[in-house]
Protein backbone atom coordinates (compact mmCIF):
# COMPACT_ATOMS: atom_id res chain seq x y z
CA UNK A 1 0.00 0.00 0.00
CA UNK A 2 1.24 3.48 -0.89
CA UNK A 3 1.48 5.71 2.20
CA UNK A 4 3.27 8.61 0.57
CA UNK A 5 2.23 12.18 1.30
CA UNK A 6 3.48 15.54 0.08
CA UNK A 7 3.73 17.41 3.39
CA UNK A 8 1.99 17.94 6.70
CA UNK A 9 -0.46 20.80 6.86
CA UNK A 10 -3.42 21.75 9.07
CA UNK A 11 -6.89 21.30 7.61
CA UNK A 12 -7.94 24.76 8.80
CA UNK A 13 -5.48 26.20 6.27
CA UNK A 14 -7.38 24.28 3.61
CA UNK A 15 -10.49 26.16 4.67
CA UNK A 16 -8.66 29.50 4.70
CA UNK A 17 -7.23 28.97 1.22
CA UNK A 18 -10.58 27.75 -0.10
CA UNK A 19 -12.30 30.82 1.33
CA UNK A 20 -9.68 33.07 -0.28
CA UNK A 21 -10.28 31.42 -3.65
CA UNK A 22 -14.03 31.87 -3.25
CA UNK A 23 -13.43 35.54 -2.50
CA UNK A 24 -11.84 35.87 -5.93
CA UNK A 25 -14.40 33.82 -7.87
CA UNK A 26 -17.76 34.30 -6.14
CA UNK A 27 -18.81 37.87 -5.31
CA UNK A 28 -21.68 36.63 -3.11
CA UNK A 29 -19.40 34.88 -0.61
CA UNK A 30 -19.01 36.79 2.66
CA UNK A 31 -17.32 35.80 5.90
CA UNK A 32 -18.11 36.33 9.58
CA UNK A 33 -15.85 35.53 12.52
CA UNK A 34 -16.20 35.40 16.30
CA UNK A 35 -12.82 36.93 17.19
CA UNK A 36 -10.71 34.02 15.85
CA UNK A 37 -9.47 35.30 12.48
CA UNK A 38 -5.97 33.82 12.81
CA UNK A 39 -7.19 30.45 14.05
CA UNK A 40 -9.64 30.17 11.13
CA UNK A 41 -7.01 31.35 8.59
CA UNK A 42 -9.29 34.11 7.31
CA UNK A 43 -6.55 36.76 7.05
CA UNK A 44 -6.03 36.66 3.29
CA UNK A 45 -9.76 36.73 2.51
CA UNK A 46 -10.11 39.81 4.70
CA UNK A 47 -7.08 41.49 3.12
CA UNK A 48 -8.55 41.05 -0.35
CA UNK A 49 -12.22 41.61 0.56
CA UNK A 50 -12.45 43.91 3.62
CA UNK A 51 -15.97 45.01 2.68
CA UNK A 52 -17.16 41.38 2.65
CA UNK A 53 -15.99 40.51 6.17
CA UNK A 54 -17.81 41.03 9.47
CA UNK A 55 -16.00 40.78 12.81
CA UNK A 56 -18.77 39.87 15.25
CA UNK A 57 -16.61 39.41 18.33
CA UNK A 58 -17.31 36.86 21.03
CA UNK A 59 -21.01 36.78 20.22
CA UNK A 60 -21.46 33.52 18.36
CA UNK A 61 -25.24 33.42 18.66
CA UNK A 62 -25.47 36.85 17.06
CA UNK A 63 -23.12 35.67 14.32
CA UNK A 64 -25.50 32.86 13.34
CA UNK A 65 -28.47 35.23 13.25
CA UNK A 66 -26.60 37.77 11.14
CA UNK A 67 -25.47 35.03 8.75
CA UNK A 68 -29.05 33.83 8.34
CA UNK A 69 -30.13 37.39 7.55
CA UNK A 70 -27.39 37.87 4.96
CA UNK A 71 -28.71 34.94 2.93
CA UNK A 72 -31.98 36.78 2.33
CA UNK A 73 -30.09 39.26 0.16
CA UNK A 74 -28.45 36.48 -1.82
CA UNK A 75 -25.16 36.36 0.07
CA UNK A 76 -23.38 33.08 0.88
CA UNK A 77 -22.07 33.56 4.44
CA UNK A 78 -19.33 31.45 6.01
CA UNK A 79 -19.26 31.70 9.81
CA UNK A 80 -15.97 30.97 11.55
CA UNK A 81 -15.14 29.86 15.08
CA UNK A 82 -14.10 26.72 16.98
CA UNK A 83 -16.34 23.67 16.56
CA UNK A 84 -17.45 23.85 20.19
CA UNK A 85 -18.65 27.42 19.75
CA UNK A 86 -20.06 26.69 16.27
CA UNK A 87 -22.48 24.08 17.63
CA UNK A 88 -23.23 23.64 21.34
CA UNK A 89 -23.05 27.33 22.21
CA UNK A 90 -25.37 28.37 19.37
CA UNK A 91 -27.53 25.31 18.77
CA UNK A 92 -30.84 27.09 19.23
CA UNK A 93 -29.89 29.83 16.77
CA UNK A 94 -28.76 27.29 14.18
CA UNK A 95 -31.92 25.23 14.61
CA UNK A 96 -34.38 28.10 14.46
CA UNK A 97 -32.73 30.67 12.20
CA UNK A 98 -30.73 28.47 9.80
CA UNK A 99 -31.88 24.83 9.65
CA UNK A 100 -35.63 25.32 10.14
CA UNK A 101 -35.81 27.91 7.37
CA UNK A 102 -33.19 26.16 5.21
CA UNK A 103 -30.91 29.19 5.03
CA UNK A 104 -27.83 29.00 2.78
CA UNK A 105 -25.31 29.38 5.65
CA UNK A 106 -21.96 27.57 5.75
CA UNK A 107 -20.85 26.89 9.34
CA UNK A 108 -17.06 26.57 9.29
CA UNK A 109 -15.96 24.81 12.48
CA UNK A 110 -12.27 24.61 13.32
CA UNK A 111 -10.32 22.93 16.14
CA UNK A 112 -12.70 19.96 16.32
CA UNK A 113 -12.12 16.85 18.38
CA UNK A 114 -9.34 15.82 20.75
CA UNK A 115 -6.58 17.03 18.44
CA UNK A 116 -7.28 20.60 19.52
CA UNK A 117 -4.88 19.38 22.21
CA UNK A 118 -3.67 21.52 25.05
CA UNK A 119 -6.75 23.76 25.31
CA UNK A 120 -8.52 20.89 27.05
CA UNK A 121 -12.01 19.50 27.46
CA UNK A 122 -13.92 22.80 27.36
CA UNK A 123 -12.77 23.38 23.78
CA UNK A 124 -12.54 19.79 22.49
CA UNK A 125 -15.96 19.14 21.06
CA UNK A 126 -16.72 15.44 20.59
CA UNK A 127 -20.49 15.84 20.19
CA UNK A 128 -20.75 18.22 17.23
CA UNK A 129 -21.31 15.69 14.43
CA UNK A 130 -24.23 14.21 16.36
CA UNK A 131 -25.74 17.61 17.10
CA UNK A 132 -25.51 18.79 13.52
CA UNK A 133 -26.58 15.62 11.73
CA UNK A 134 -29.82 15.58 13.74
CA UNK A 135 -30.90 18.89 12.21
CA UNK A 136 -33.18 18.26 9.20
CA UNK A 137 -31.59 19.45 5.97
CA UNK A 138 -28.12 20.05 7.45
CA UNK A 139 -25.20 18.67 5.42
CA UNK A 140 -22.31 17.48 7.60
CA UNK A 141 -18.80 17.35 6.09
CA UNK A 142 -15.61 16.19 7.87
CA UNK A 143 -12.68 16.19 5.39
CA UNK A 144 -9.42 14.31 5.97
CA UNK A 145 -6.56 16.61 4.92
CA UNK A 146 -5.64 20.07 3.63
CA UNK A 147 -6.49 19.40 -0.01
CA UNK A 148 -9.84 17.83 0.78
CA UNK A 149 -10.79 20.63 3.17
CA UNK A 150 -10.07 23.23 0.50
CA UNK A 151 -12.12 21.25 -2.05
CA UNK A 152 -14.95 20.83 0.47
CA UNK A 153 -15.01 24.59 1.12
CA UNK A 154 -15.44 25.28 -2.59
CA UNK A 155 -18.14 22.60 -2.86
CA UNK A 156 -20.02 23.98 0.15
CA UNK A 157 -20.33 27.37 -1.54
CA UNK A 158 -21.87 25.73 -4.63
CA UNK A 159 -24.38 23.74 -2.57
CA UNK A 160 -27.71 25.45 -1.90
CA UNK A 161 -28.61 24.96 1.76
CA UNK A 162 -27.04 24.83 5.24
CA UNK A 163 -23.68 23.09 5.59
CA UNK A 164 -21.60 22.18 8.64
CA UNK A 165 -17.92 21.95 7.68
CA UNK A 166 -15.68 20.47 10.37
CA UNK A 167 -11.87 20.61 10.39
CA UNK A 168 -8.95 20.64 12.77
CA UNK A 169 -5.97 22.35 14.34
CA UNK A 170 -2.86 20.13 13.92
CA UNK A 171 -0.72 19.56 10.86
CA UNK A 172 -1.57 16.17 9.33
CA UNK A 173 -0.33 14.39 6.18
CA UNK A 174 -1.59 15.77 2.86
CA UNK A 175 -2.35 12.61 0.91
CA UNK A 176 -5.33 13.33 -1.35
CA UNK A 177 -5.01 14.97 -4.80
CA UNK A 178 -4.84 18.76 -5.02
CA UNK A 179 -7.15 18.69 -8.04
CA UNK A 180 -9.71 16.30 -6.57
CA UNK A 181 -13.36 16.59 -7.42
CA UNK A 182 -15.28 16.87 -4.16
CA UNK A 183 -18.77 15.42 -4.34
CA UNK A 184 -20.97 16.00 -1.31
CA UNK A 185 -22.42 12.66 -0.20
CA UNK A 186 -20.00 10.47 -2.17
CA UNK A 187 -17.45 8.39 -0.25
CA UNK A 188 -14.04 7.57 -1.69
CA UNK A 189 -12.44 4.12 -1.91
CA UNK A 190 -8.89 4.64 -0.64
CA UNK A 191 -7.71 1.02 -0.60
CA UNK A 192 -9.25 -2.23 -1.87
CA UNK A 193 -9.38 -5.21 0.44
CA UNK A 194 -11.24 -8.44 1.12
CA UNK A 195 -11.14 -9.30 4.84
CA UNK A 196 -12.62 -6.26 6.58
CA UNK A 197 -14.01 -2.84 5.71
CA UNK A 198 -12.69 0.25 7.51
CA UNK A 199 -14.93 3.29 7.14
CA UNK A 200 -13.21 6.42 8.43
CA UNK A 201 -13.73 10.17 8.52
CA UNK A 202 -11.53 13.23 9.14
CA UNK A 203 -8.11 12.67 10.71
CA UNK A 204 -8.92 8.98 11.18
CA UNK A 205 -8.70 8.33 7.43
CA UNK A 206 -4.91 8.60 7.53
CA UNK A 207 -4.74 6.58 10.76
CA UNK A 208 -6.84 3.88 9.08
CA UNK A 209 -4.54 3.77 6.04
CA UNK A 210 -1.54 3.39 8.35
CA UNK A 211 -3.35 0.59 10.18
CA UNK A 212 -4.27 -1.14 6.92
CA UNK A 213 -0.63 -1.04 5.77
CA UNK A 214 0.49 -2.68 9.02
CA UNK A 215 -2.24 -5.31 8.83
CA UNK A 216 -1.30 -6.06 5.22
CA UNK A 217 2.12 -7.20 6.49
CA UNK A 218 0.28 -9.79 8.58
CA UNK A 219 -1.77 -11.00 5.63
CA UNK A 220 -4.95 -9.12 6.62
CA UNK A 221 -6.58 -7.33 3.69
CA UNK A 222 -8.44 -4.12 4.61
CA UNK A 223 -10.72 -2.07 2.39
CA UNK A 224 -10.50 1.57 3.49
CA UNK A 225 -13.26 4.06 2.65
CA UNK A 226 -13.07 7.81 3.24
CA UNK A 227 -16.49 9.06 4.33
CA UNK A 228 -15.93 12.82 4.19
CA UNK A 229 -19.68 13.51 4.16
CA UNK A 230 -21.45 12.05 7.16
CA UNK A 231 -24.79 13.46 6.07
CA UNK A 232 -25.97 12.62 3.47
CA UNK A 233 -24.20 9.30 3.97
CA UNK A 234 -23.00 7.29 0.97
CA UNK A 235 -24.82 4.07 1.81
CA UNK A 236 -24.01 2.43 -1.51
CA UNK A 237 -20.22 2.43 -1.13
CA UNK A 238 -20.50 1.06 2.43
CA UNK A 239 -22.99 -1.69 1.57
CA UNK A 240 -21.06 -2.80 -1.52
CA UNK A 241 -17.89 -3.14 0.53
CA UNK A 242 -19.52 -4.97 3.42
CA UNK A 243 -21.14 -7.45 1.01
CA UNK A 244 -17.59 -8.43 0.08
CA UNK A 245 -15.88 -8.39 3.49
CA UNK A 246 -18.69 -9.22 5.93
CA UNK A 247 -17.09 -7.13 8.71
CA UNK A 248 -16.72 -3.40 9.35
CA UNK A 249 -14.78 -1.02 11.59
CA UNK A 250 -15.84 2.63 11.80
CA UNK A 251 -13.22 5.19 12.85
CA UNK A 252 -13.77 8.79 13.91
CA UNK A 253 -12.49 11.56 16.18
CA UNK A 254 -15.83 11.92 17.95
CA UNK A 255 -17.92 10.45 20.73
CA UNK A 256 -19.00 6.88 20.00
CA UNK A 257 -22.54 8.16 20.58
CA UNK A 258 -24.03 10.12 17.71
CA UNK A 259 -21.21 10.06 15.19
CA UNK A 260 -20.28 8.26 11.97
CA UNK A 261 -20.35 4.82 13.61
CA UNK A 262 -23.97 5.14 14.66
CA UNK A 263 -24.99 6.40 11.21
CA UNK A 264 -23.32 3.38 9.62
CA UNK A 265 -24.86 1.02 12.19
CA UNK A 266 -28.33 2.33 11.34
CA UNK A 267 -27.82 1.61 7.64
CA UNK A 268 -26.48 -1.88 8.34
CA UNK A 269 -29.29 -2.69 10.78
CA UNK A 270 -31.86 -1.74 8.15
CA UNK A 271 -30.26 -3.22 5.06
CA UNK A 272 -27.42 -5.63 5.82
CA UNK A 273 -26.82 -6.66 9.45
CA UNK A 274 -23.04 -6.88 9.86
CA UNK A 275 -20.54 -7.39 12.66
CA UNK A 276 -19.21 -3.91 13.51
CA UNK A 277 -16.48 -2.51 15.77
CA UNK A 278 -16.13 1.16 16.70
CA UNK A 279 -13.01 3.33 16.94
CA UNK A 280 -14.25 6.45 18.74
CA UNK A 281 -14.04 8.21 22.10
CA UNK A 282 -16.00 6.08 24.56
CA UNK A 283 -18.54 8.57 25.97
CA UNK A 284 -15.96 10.75 27.71
CA UNK A 285 -14.81 14.35 27.78
CA UNK A 286 -11.24 15.02 26.68
CA UNK A 287 -8.39 16.57 28.64
CA UNK A 288 -5.32 18.70 28.04
CA UNK A 289 -2.44 17.04 26.19
CA UNK A 290 -0.67 16.75 22.87
CA UNK A 291 -2.82 15.52 19.96
CA UNK A 292 -0.83 12.28 19.58
CA UNK A 293 -0.95 11.47 23.30
CA UNK A 294 -4.68 12.13 23.45
CA UNK A 295 -5.41 10.01 20.38
CA UNK A 296 -3.45 7.15 21.94
CA UNK A 297 -5.03 7.47 25.39
CA UNK A 298 -8.60 7.70 24.06
CA UNK A 299 -8.14 4.91 21.53
CA UNK A 300 -8.49 6.73 18.21
CA UNK A 301 -5.10 6.17 16.54
CA UNK A 302 -3.82 3.58 14.07
CA UNK A 303 -3.04 1.13 16.88
CA UNK A 304 -6.66 1.27 18.00
CA UNK A 305 -7.85 0.62 14.44
CA UNK A 306 -5.58 -2.43 14.23
CA UNK A 307 -6.93 -3.78 17.54
CA UNK A 308 -10.54 -3.34 16.42
CA UNK A 309 -9.90 -5.05 13.08
CA UNK A 310 -8.31 -8.03 14.83
CA UNK A 311 -11.23 -8.21 17.27
CA UNK A 312 -13.51 -8.99 14.33
CA UNK A 313 -11.31 -11.66 12.75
Amino acid sequence: MDLTYTEKKDTRSGFGDGLTELGRTNPNVVALCADLIGSLKMDQFIKENPERFFQIGIAEANMMGIAAGLTIGGKIPFTGTFAEFSTARVYDQIRQSIAYSNKNVKIAASHAGLTLGEDGATHQTLEDIGLMKMLPGMVVINPCDYNQTKAATLAAAEYEGPVYLRFGRPAVPVFTPADQKFEIGKGILMNEGSDVTIVATGHLVWESLVAAAELEKEGISCEVINIHTIKPLDEEIILNSVKKTGKIVTAEEHNILGGLGESVARVLAQKLPTKQAFVAVNDQFGESGTPSDLMKKYGIDSTAVIEKVKSLL
